[in-house]
């Protein structure tokens, strides 16, 4: 999943040591917001790993589109969602392909234009004919 928008907090990264390798971590939460709609949304992801924090640099005000995938883990009977960013890019960089797909509605000239999809099917409809009964009383 994507998400775009502007980077409004960055919070303070957590640190330590795996209890079942032993290994050192290091993971960073941050906010963002979508700025499109007319509703602003907001969403709270974390960056694992400090390759991963060195690579992203996620600065705040900076304009990004984050890959994500979402997972939930419980602890002592409640249930907790988890946000991972797994790329980072410029909002800049992912847009100039949505522009272009939508400053071109149609093809050029040498190439032939799609076929338009088949129709659905008509709903059938719920009312009863005029000659037969019902005990509805509409």
């Amino acid at each position: 999943m994507e998400f775009t928008g502007r980077i409004i907090k960055v919070l303070e990264p957590r640190s330590g040591v795996s209890a079942r390798t032993g290994n050192p971590w290091k993971m960073q939460d941050f906010v963002i917001e979508e700025t499109m709609g007319q509703f602003p949304k907001r969403m709270v992801f974390n960056v694992f790993g400090e390759d991963n924090l060195n690579r992203f640099n996620i600065q705040e005000g900076q304009e990004l589109t984050i890959s994500f995938d979402v997972n939930a883990r419980e602890y002592n009977g409640r249930w907790f969602n988890d946000i991972r960013a797994w790329n980072v890019m410029p909002a800049t960089a992912a847009q100039p392909v949505a522009a272009a797909q939508a400053a071109t509605p149609f093809p050029p000239a040498d190439q032939p234009a799609a076929q338009p999809a088949a129709q659905p099917a008509a709903p059938a409809s719920f009312e009863a004919a005029p000659d037969e009964s019902s005990d509805l009383p509409f």
